[in-house]
Protein backbone atom coordinates (compact mmCIF):
# COMPACT_ATOMS: atom_id res chain seq x y z
CA UNK A 1 0.00 0.00 0.00
CA UNK A 2 2.44 2.26 0.87
CA UNK A 3 4.45 2.02 -2.53
CA UNK A 4 0.91 3.00 -4.35
CA UNK A 5 1.03 6.10 -2.27
CA UNK A 6 4.61 6.73 -2.91
CA UNK A 7 4.34 6.59 -6.39
CA UNK A 8 1.16 8.67 -7.07
CA UNK A 9 3.08 11.38 -5.12
CA UNK A 10 5.64 10.78 -7.45
CA UNK A 11 2.97 11.45 -10.51
CA UNK A 12 1.70 14.34 -8.65
CA UNK A 13 4.63 15.72 -7.80
CA UNK A 14 5.92 15.94 -11.47
CA UNK A 15 2.85 17.46 -13.01
CA UNK A 16 3.15 20.34 -10.43
CA UNK A 17 6.77 20.28 -10.77
CA UNK A 18 6.12 20.42 -14.98
CA UNK A 19 3.90 23.51 -14.79
CA UNK A 20 5.80 25.34 -11.41
CA UNK A 21 8.75 25.40 -13.81
CA UNK A 22 7.51 27.73 -16.28
CA UNK A 23 6.57 30.01 -13.72
CA UNK A 24 10.06 30.51 -12.95
CA UNK A 25 11.33 33.75 -13.95
CA UNK A 26 14.88 33.43 -13.59
CA UNK A 27 16.32 33.39 -17.39
CA UNK A 28 18.64 30.84 -16.60
CA UNK A 29 15.57 28.26 -16.40
CA UNK A 30 13.87 30.27 -18.99
CA UNK A 31 16.05 30.38 -21.71
CA UNK A 32 16.67 26.50 -21.90
CA UNK A 33 13.77 24.40 -22.71
CA UNK A 34 13.45 22.03 -19.20
CA UNK A 35 11.83 18.97 -19.04
CA UNK A 36 11.43 17.08 -15.80
CA UNK A 37 11.52 13.60 -16.29
CA UNK A 38 10.88 11.83 -13.31
CA UNK A 39 10.52 12.86 -9.31
CA UNK A 40 11.15 10.45 -6.39
CA UNK A 41 10.12 11.15 -3.24
CA UNK A 42 11.21 9.30 -0.16
CA UNK A 43 8.78 7.22 1.65
CA UNK A 44 9.01 9.63 5.23
CA UNK A 45 8.25 12.33 2.49
CA UNK A 46 10.95 14.74 3.57
CA UNK A 47 13.09 14.39 0.40
CA UNK A 48 13.01 14.46 -3.22
CA UNK A 49 14.80 14.19 -6.17
CA UNK A 50 13.90 16.01 -9.74
CA UNK A 51 15.43 14.18 -12.34
CA UNK A 52 15.29 17.26 -14.69
CA UNK A 53 16.71 17.83 -18.72
CA UNK A 54 17.25 20.21 -20.63
CA UNK A 55 16.98 20.85 -24.79
CA UNK A 56 18.74 23.91 -25.33
CA UNK A 57 21.32 24.95 -22.88
CA UNK A 58 23.71 24.83 -21.02
CA UNK A 59 22.51 21.97 -17.65
CA UNK A 60 25.10 23.67 -15.08
CA UNK A 61 23.33 27.14 -15.54
CA UNK A 62 20.06 25.31 -15.49
CA UNK A 63 21.18 23.84 -12.26
CA UNK A 64 22.30 26.98 -10.75
CA UNK A 65 18.70 28.55 -11.74
CA UNK A 66 17.12 25.24 -10.04
CA UNK A 67 18.54 25.43 -7.13
CA UNK A 68 18.23 29.67 -6.85
CA UNK A 69 14.48 29.20 -7.31
CA UNK A 70 14.42 26.29 -4.73
CA UNK A 71 12.67 28.36 -2.32
CA UNK A 72 9.63 29.62 -5.13
CA UNK A 73 8.99 26.09 -6.36
CA UNK A 74 8.80 24.43 -3.01
CA UNK A 75 6.33 27.10 -1.85
CA UNK A 76 4.27 26.38 -4.88
CA UNK A 77 4.59 22.46 -4.24
CA UNK A 78 3.18 23.12 -0.93
CA UNK A 79 0.60 25.27 -2.41
CA UNK A 80 -0.66 23.46 -4.90
CA UNK A 81 -0.04 19.63 -2.47
CA UNK A 82 -1.89 18.90 0.50
CA UNK A 83 0.93 16.62 2.12
CA UNK A 84 2.00 16.93 5.50
CA UNK A 85 5.69 17.41 4.94
CA UNK A 86 6.48 19.84 1.72
CA UNK A 87 10.34 17.77 0.40
CA UNK A 88 13.27 19.05 0.59
CA UNK A 89 13.97 19.40 -3.04
CA UNK A 90 17.03 18.08 -4.56
CA UNK A 91 17.61 18.96 -8.75
CA UNK A 92 19.44 15.65 -10.61
CA UNK A 93 20.54 16.22 -14.78
CA UNK A 94 19.29 13.65 -16.54
CA UNK A 95 21.10 13.42 -19.66
CA UNK A 96 19.02 10.49 -21.06
CA UNK A 97 17.10 11.56 -23.82
CA UNK A 98 20.91 13.12 -24.84
CA UNK A 99 22.21 9.45 -24.78
CA UNK A 100 19.48 8.20 -26.45
CA UNK A 101 19.16 10.51 -29.56
CA UNK A 102 23.08 9.85 -29.67
CA UNK A 103 22.38 5.84 -30.09
CA UNK A 104 19.93 6.62 -32.22
CA UNK A 105 22.11 8.72 -34.59
CA UNK A 106 24.61 5.88 -34.16
CA UNK A 107 22.33 3.16 -35.25
CA UNK A 108 20.84 5.25 -38.16
CA UNK A 109 24.30 5.99 -39.58
CA UNK A 110 24.85 2.48 -39.41
CA UNK A 111 21.61 1.49 -41.16
CA UNK A 112 23.15 3.81 -43.96
CA UNK A 113 26.38 2.46 -44.29
CA UNK A 114 24.97 -1.29 -44.26
CA UNK A 115 22.85 0.21 -47.14
CA UNK A 116 25.80 1.78 -49.24
CA UNK A 117 27.26 -1.50 -48.91
CA UNK A 118 24.60 -3.39 -50.25
CA UNK A 119 24.00 -1.10 -54.00
CA UNK A 120 27.95 -1.37 -54.14
CA UNK A 121 27.46 -5.61 -54.43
Amino acid sequence: MASYKISRINEEMMKEMSNIIRSVKDPRVNSGFVTITHCDVSGDLKFAKIYYSVLNGDFAEVKKGLISAKGYIRHEIAARLNLRNTPELTFISDDSMEKGAKISKMLKDMNLGSEDENENE
